[in-house]
């Protein structure tokens, strides 16, 4: 059974800040499953997504240990069913005159698209949660997966972030 956990991390966008965090999981012994890191609206804080197989007092002890990080700003565990939670994957699918078709229609049904097309193989992008994007893996392996590359999860909590008023239009 899976104990993985998404955590949100809010940091200052400075140097250092990405190795220091890893070292804290490094340092207690976790290997961090997935994780991504990028720009926020304010270009001073980026926004890590880590998702770490961890449970109970341990999970807890590493939360409250990178709250104390320094250029730490915030650190949340998101819910599945309270967050978004997305990945993207590009992967270069083998293809022949008579597998072309199969593999097309597999893009359709994943609501995937074709960004590129070769004599012998597609590259396809997809985006979704972990489950589609493992679904969508398993349904092209048996034409023959060339290359791959998955993003690590990004996530985020559903709703308006706290103390927002959800108006995005001006009355000017």
């Amino acid at each position: 059974m899976s104990n993985q956990r998404t955590l949100s991390v809010l940091v200052e966008n400075s140097p250092g800040v990405l190795a220091r965090i890893a070292a804290l999981f490094s340092r207690r012994g976790y290997n961090i499953d997935s994780l991504a890191v990028g720009p926020t609206e304010d270009p001073n804080i980026s926004r890590m997504t880590i998702v770490i197989d961890i449970q109970g007092h341990a999970l807890e002890q590493v939360i409250a240990q990178t709250d104390k990080l320094i250029n730490v700003l915030s650190i949340v565990e998101l819910d599945p069913i309270a967050s978004v939670q997305r990945e993207l994957l590009l992967v270069k699918v083998t293809t022949t005159a008579q597998t072309r078709s199969q593999v097309l229609e597999t893009v359709q049904l994943f609501r995937a698209k074709v960004v590129d097309v070769a004599k012998d193989a597609v590259t396809i992008e997809a985006t979704g949660n972990s489950e589609k994007i493992h679904a969508l893996l398993r349904v092209l392996e048996p034409y023959g997966i060339k290359e791959l590359v998955q993003s690590g999860l990004v996530a985020m909590e559903r709703g308006l972030k706290p103390g927002s008023t959800g108006n995005t239009s001006s009355n000017d």
